[in-house]
C-alpha cells in the first residue's frame, strides 16, 4: 500500500519519521488525519517522539525489528518510549551520530557511514542483531539518506556504483533498484518511509516514481 503525504506542508517525510514492521516513530504535532494515514498504510502502531527537542526523528533514529540506534542527546522520555516497543537501544556516542542519515538497516544486515568508530560498529551490530558493514551509496557516506531498505526490497540513489549495489544485495538479501522521490530528488531516504506492509511517500513524487517504488519494495504481487 502506498500513500502520498506531506508533514505540515513538507514532502520530506523521511526526515521526520522512521518505521519498522511493527511501529512508526514520528515527530510531534502532526494532524490526526495524517497520523491515521500513516498507521493505516504501514499497518503499525504510532509513537510520537521529540529527539533532542527536534522534529527530525527520521534523521536521528535508525531501527529494525530488534533494536534502535539513536543520537547522543536523547531525553529519558523518548528513550522510554522506544524501549516500550520491545526494542534494544544504543545511544551512539560518536562524532557521526545522526543515526537515521548514517545507518541503513533491515532485519538481515546494516550498512553504516564509513567513519563510524569500531566500538560503535560493534554495539550497532549487537543492538540490531545483524551483521554490520561500512560502505557508501553513490559515493555518499550518509547511506541512510541515500536509500530505503525493508525486508522485501531496496530503492537507492540512481548513481549507485555497481560494487555498492552488490554489497547492498548481499548484506540485505533483497533485490536493489534505483529511483528518485519528490519529482527527481535522488536522496531516497528523505522522501520515503517504508516497511514490509507499505510506504508513505512525499507528495511531490510522480506516478512514474511511485511505480518504481512499488516494484522495488515488493508491493507488486
Amino acid at each position: 500500500m502506498l500513500q502520498l503525504l506531506d508533514f505540515n506542508e513538507n514532502p520530506n517525510v523521511g526526515v521526520y519519521c522512521r518505521a519498522n514492521d511493527t511501529v512508526v516513530f514520528v515527530q510531534k504535532r502532526l494532524l490526526k488525519s495524517v497520523k491515521k494515514k500513516i498507521t493505516t498504510t504501514l499497518d503499525v502502531d504510532l509513537v510520537e517522539l521529540s529527539l533532542v527537542d527536534s522534529t527530525i526523528v527520521g534523521s536521528l533514529l535508525a531501527l529494525n525489528s530488534y533494536g534502535a540506534i539513536v543520537t547522543t542527546f536523547i531525553d529519558e522520555e523518548s528513550r522510554k518510549k522506544i524501549e516500550e516497543q520491545d526494542l534494544r537501544i544504543f545511544v551512539i556516542k560518536d562524532v557521526i551520530n545522526a543515526a537515521g542519515n548514517d545507518i541503513l538497516a533491515n532485519d538481515t544486515g546494516a550498512l553504516i557511514h564509513p567513519k563510524i568508530k569500531d566500538s560503535s560498529l560493534k554495539r550497532i551490530s549487537e543492538t540490531l542483531g545483524v551483521p554490520v558493514e561500512r560502505g557508501t551509496i553513490a559515493s555518499l557516506e550518509t547511506v541512510g539518506s541515500a536509500a530505503v531498505v525493508t525486508n522485501k526490497g531496496c530503492l537507492c540513489h540512481p548513481k549507485v556504483l555497481e560494487h555498492e549495489k552488490q554489497q547492498l544485495e548481499r548484506l540485505f538479501d533483497v533485490d536493489v533498484m534505483i529511483g528518485t522521490v519528490n519529482h527527481g530528488f535522488p536522496l531516497i531516504g528523505s522522501g520515503l518511509v517504508a516497511n514490509s506492509h507499505g510506504a508513505i511517500i512525499g507528495n511531490l513524487t510522480t506516478g512514474i516514481e511511485m511505480g518504481r517504488i512499488e516494484e522495488a519494495l515488493g508491493f507488486l504481487d
